[in-house]
């Protein structure tokens, strides 16, 4: 087994097709076709189903898969590190779910470093990618919530991939909506009162379930339900639609033009927000420090 044969192992299953694969990756298809083909003799199992349609990925080269492409990606990650021309460049990557105050610690982060060179990366992102990411060494830290609903799935699929939850502060629910809505001088808001509104959510891509959810997941009717994939667009429409999406609370006026506010739900529901890293890893002094500017901007709010 080589890594060689992973790379070409990977690249067939992205593009589902050995023609398309060895195009991509400047070889004769049967040179392909046998190199895979050895492979699976040597590891005793079919990665793909071949036929006149194309391939289909078994049930077992599934499994292979998601080790192949760990080692793969891992693999780029080390030589992209140690292996470039900018390797002098001090850097930093968090995943984050969509939250105001991981953006604002990130540019505290940026400012107070200084630093002439870097690269630095940040990414809002589904729930799911965000814990890939970590897992995959693309980033350090993940920044996610969990809940009484969605808490024992997580935690046991964070184990899973090697990930461990820090726990961060933890939350009771609140509405965001626009400053200028109905529900926006109430001191707490009822669920039935939600009623009229649309409901915004994020979408979660193929693990858009419950335990990927970055909300509370509503236990309460919705006639009216908007589904968005940036912080941007959720904001705008918060405030064009008189929508409500319910979050921790946790509002950062500099990002949010001081046009959204955030009102108490009557909910037994404890939302906990932490971040993830790879367990038995060293943090960089740089994520502590990003650590550092979390816990600062949530205790300012």
């Amino acid at each position: 087994m080589t890594l060689q044969q992973l790379k070409y192992v990977v690249e067939t299953a992205k593009c589902s097709s050995m023609n398309e694969a060895s195009r991509r990756l400047f070889m004769s298809q049967p040179s392909l076709s046998n190199s895979i083909a050895e492979l699976e003799k040597e590891i005793g199992i079919s990665i793909f189903t071949r036929s006149s349609k194309g391939i289909i990925i078994t049930q077992d080269g599934a499994d292979f898969l998601n080790y192949a492409a760990q080692i793969v990606e891992q693999t780029e990650a080390v030589k992209s590190r140690y292996l470039n021309r900018d390797n002098d460049k001090i850097r930093f990557s968090v995943s984050t779910q969509h939250y105001a105050f991981s953006v604002s610690s990130f540019i505290r982060l940026v400012n107070e470093l200084g630093e002439d060179k870097y690269r630095f990366s940040i990414r809002e992102t589904r729930t799911s990618e965000i814990i890939d990411n970590v897992r995959d060494l693309r980033s350090e830290i993940g920044v996610i919530y969990m809940d009484d609903v969605n808490e024992t799935f997580l935690q046991k699929y964070l184990s899973e991939n090697h990930l461990c939850f820090c726990e961060l502060f933890r939350a009771k629910p609140h509405i965001f909506i626009s400053k200028t809505h109905p529900l926006a001088s109430k001191e707490m808001v009822e669920f039935n009162e939600l009623d009229p509104y649309p409901y915004l959510s994020f979408v979660q891509g193929d693990s858009d379930s419950a335990h990927f959810a970055e909300e509370i997941v509503p236990s309460w009717i919705q006639n009216k339900q908007i589904n968005v994939t940036d912080r941007a667009t959720l904001f705008n429409l918060l405030i064009g639609l008189n929508g409500y999406t319910v979050s921790s609370g946790v509002l950062s006026g500099d990002l949010n033009r001081d046009n959204i506010t955030a009102v108490p739900l009557n909910s037994e529901t404890v939302m906990k927000i932490g971040y993830i890293y790879r367990e038995n890893s060293v943090r960089s002094t740089i994520a502590n420090r990003y650590i550092e500017l979390l816990k600062d901007s949530v205790n300012k709010t």
